[in-house]
């Protein structure tokens, strides 16, 4: 039988928990009413939750507080008649050219993470995105309809583009253009009502809801479902290196980073490491002070200062530590975040059978969640 940790450090920040709260109640009634023409939530009881994640291996702290953690709050908090599904979207992680090997570790090491951190497969649909096949066939289907108008106004999208063209001459992959569709299929072939995305992927989720509107004007009925966005409150978390930088894992110096397997003696290393400034006090001004702000967002968003308004608050509070104080407090708080998470990691990646019991009933959910979706599409549009 496999097992996962039912009890987890939760982010308790105030906005979060209002909108979780807020969401509770959403899930018989509606979160807002739709803006625009659309096919409106309003008319589906049920509540469905979807999110996704690249499997690059185990993650680092800024995932965690950034998504993974609101994830299994999510779970925690959701009425009994939600469906929560979960997403190892691998088919994204190869628009950048992966080494098979790799790749395949990495699935494995990211699939173990997820229930390592508490997210449960009897209670949450966790997959594999490539184990279901109508998140290709459904996202041929909508880049055959879907505007790249639209596509050349998001921030994320040209930056991508941007960043792969430049010098490379004509080596620009065609996956990268069309990603957003994946992305959109994703979210729409489950008939999510929610998603919860971070401030950077805002403009995914809407091209996803102009997707899904253009093709139901098109073709009549409510045959896709245009989700509602649920924003994190997580801000991003910085580099330790480099803290005007998203934490990220490729960076050159491991230092930069905190990884959920870390041990406490890397973890205290680390944070002792971190980059701050020379003034001695503490105050939370991410723009001229963005290494102390980094480590007072680590502090309060890793859940134990719960009693604080906001960073403002936790910074005043702490008035009269040291830097070398506060490092040791933000040490000793990842710690009792990461211990738990890294036991149930180590434990879960050597019980191969168990994991790939678990991927296998996750993508059998998922491809019977899709399906009804998928013939639904296909129908409208003449394929049968």
């Amino acid at each position: 039988m496999l097992s996962t940790r039912s009890v987890f450090r939760r982010f308790q920040s105030p906005s979060w928990v209002s909108d979780v709260e807020s969401l509770r109640s959403n899930l018989q009634n509606d979160i807002r009413k739709p803006q625009r023409r659309a096919v409106s939530t309003t008319r589906h009881a049920r509540k469905t939750i979807f999110s996704g994640i690249q499997p690059t291996g185990v993650p680092h702290l800024g995932n965690y507080l950034g998504a993974l953690q609101q994830w299994v709050r999510l779970q925690n908090e959701a009425s009994p008649d939600t469906t929560l599904i979960y997403s190892l979207v691998d088919l994204h992680a190869i628009t950048i050219r992966q080494d098979p090997t790799q790749l395949r570790q990495w699935k494995k090491e990211s699939f173990a993470m997820l229930l390592a951190i508490g997210l449960d497969p009897k209670r949450s649909i966790i997959f594999h995105q490539s184990d279901v096949s109508a998140h290709a066939e459904l996202m041929w289907i909508l880049s055959c309809g879907a505007s790249t108008g639209y596509l050349g106004r998001m921030t994320q999208w040209k930056d991508k583009t941007a960043s792969s063209s430049s010098g490379s001459g004509g080596n620009l992959k065609l996956g990268l253009f069309s990603y957003p569709v994946l992305q959109a299929a994703d979210v729409l072939i489950h008939r999510a009502t929610h998603v919860p995305v971070g401030h950077d992927q805002a403009q995914h989720l809407e091209f996803a809801r102009q997707v899904a509107n253009g093709f139901n004007e098109t073709y009549g009925g409510d045959v896709l479902l245009p989700p509602e966005t649920l924003i994190s409150p997580a801000k991003r978390i910085m580099s330790l290196a480099e803290p005007k930088k998203k934490m990220s894992k490729s960076h050159a110096n491991l230092k930069s980073r905190l990884l959920l397997t870390d041990s406490d003696d890397a973890i205290r290393g680390k944070i002792k490491a971190a980059l701050t400034d020379s003034d001695a006090s503490l105050s939370y001004d991410p723009g001229q002070r963005p290494g102390v702000s980094n480590l007072l967002d680590i502090l309060f968003y890793s859940g134990e200062m719960i009693d604080f308004e906001d960073q403002v608050e936790l910074a005043k509070h702490l008035e009269g530590h040291s830097i070398k104080a506060l490092k040791e407090k933000v040490a000793l708080t990842v710690i009792n975040v990461v211990a738990p998470i890294r036991a149930d990691f180590d434990r879960l990646l050597h019980d191969e059978a168990a994991l790939e019991a678990a991927a296998h009933d996750g993508a059998e959910k998922a491809r019977k969640s899709a399906q009804v979706t998928l013939e639904s599409v296909k129908k409208a549009v003449g394929l049968f």
